[in-house]
């Protein structure tokens, strides 16, 4: 028969053993020589991908929205580091400034398609436990995030293999005079064919069916739903196979909240597909 005692201590072996499950969240420093500058970048790496053994994991890059910065999104998702150690996943932030992921044309302190995808990948895979290639990547983001994240991912196939948009601007031209978008590029009026060369849905052209997988979402009551859905039916009409998903929903935290969660068990199968194939 069981004791007290019994149980007693094996609910301190349970609970020390989940106690010393727990990711590592950090903010690290990383510089970018392309822009002479720091820029701060917060890791959420799972307790597997560290230590004197650790285990190669899948890497999410997330971006954050205009006027949020490298912490946006452990502030709409709290829970990221439970979900880095339960799905073996390594998430990192970076500070995009509100800088829409492009290299400047105007700016040299501003090239941060540059940064997220060489120099950034770059660190993290010489610093981190990482499966340090394309079907060990995957990169999303919200709002100006989801433009950068899908810009970063088309224009970078061979660095990338998945890509998402949560309430992404993925095509900026409706709203020329919004979010600082012309201290990037110009002004729309005189600098048009600028614009039309640093829109996502311009970009589709470089995709062919199977090139990169995507997940694209937006809410229903979202001032971005009607250029989501356009990007939708061009991809459909490009033969791209893609997930499209729109539920009630605005441009707000509660939704992206949400919508990761989803976002995240696409990237998790990506991931998988990924090992089988070494296999």
């Amino acid at each position: 028969m069981r004791t007290k005692k019994f149980w007693a201590v094996l609910l301190l072996m349970l609970t020390t053993t989940l106690s010393i499950r727990a990711a590592q969240v950090d903010t690290v420093q990383v510089k970018s020589e392309a822009m002479n500058k720091i820029v701060r970048v917060l890791y959420v790496v799972p307790d597997v991908a560290m230590g004197n053994s650790p285990q190669a994991c899948p890497v999410v890059y997330l971006l954050h929205g205009y006027k949020d910065n490298f912490k946006a999104w452990i502030g709409i998702k709290p829970e990221l580091p439970q979900i880095a150690d339960n799905k073996g996943m390594i998430f990192v932030c970076p500070d995009g400034e509100n800088s829409w992921y492009w290299d400047s044309p105007l700016h040299a302190d501003s090239q941060y398609e540059t940064f997220i995808s060489q120099e950034l990948v770059a660190y993290t895979d010489a610093n981190y436990a990482t499966i340090a290639r394309r079907e060990g990547r995957a990169i999303t983001g919200y709002s100006m995030g989801g433009h950068g994240a899908l810009w970063n991912a088309i224009h970078h196939q061979d660095v990338f293999g998945a890509a998402g948009s949560t309430s992404g601007g993925v095509d900026i031209r409706p709203f020329p005079q919004n979010w600082l978008m012309k201290n990037q590029l110009g002004e729309y009026a005189s600098n048009k064919k600028r614009w039309d060369e640093h829109t996502v849905i311009n970009q589709i052209g470089m995709l062919h069916q199977g090139s990169l997988a995507l997940i694209i979402d937006c809410g229903e009551e979202d001032f971005f739903l009607e250029v989501n859905k356009t990007l939708h039916q061009r991809l459909l009409a490009r033969g791209i196979d893609h997930d499209f998903i729109t539920r009630p929903g605005g441009h707000r935290a509660a939704y992206w909240a949400n919508a990761i969660d989803y976002q995240l068990l696409f990237f998790e199968k990506f991931f998988k597909r990924g090992t089988e194939y070494e296999k």
